[in-house]
């Protein structure tokens, strides 16, 4: 059973290139990874919060995120 990995991004440069390395390093065998962008779809962004993340971009697998360089703060994509 593939596990499920979401990407959080804001659609800013450093999130582009992070979701397309996060593309080609994901095992697709492995995972189901869903790409939100939550500058498009800011209802999402209390979801993303109440699993830790706190900065864009970020990948949340099994319930833990990771933070990948830093494009923006959640706060301020309210």
């Amino acid at each position: 059973m593939k596990k499920q990995a979401t990407f959080y991004h804001a659609g800013c440069p450093v999130c582009v290139a992070a979701e397309q390395q996060v593309a080609e390093a994901i095992d697709s065998a492995r995972f189901n990874v869903e790409i939100v962008h939550l500058g498009e779809s800011k209802s999402r962004i209390g979801e993303a919060e109440s699993v830790g993340v706190t900065s864009v971009p970020a990948l949340v697998i099994g319930g833990r995120p990771f933070h990948i360089n830093f494009g923006a703060a959640i706060a301020d994509l309210k």
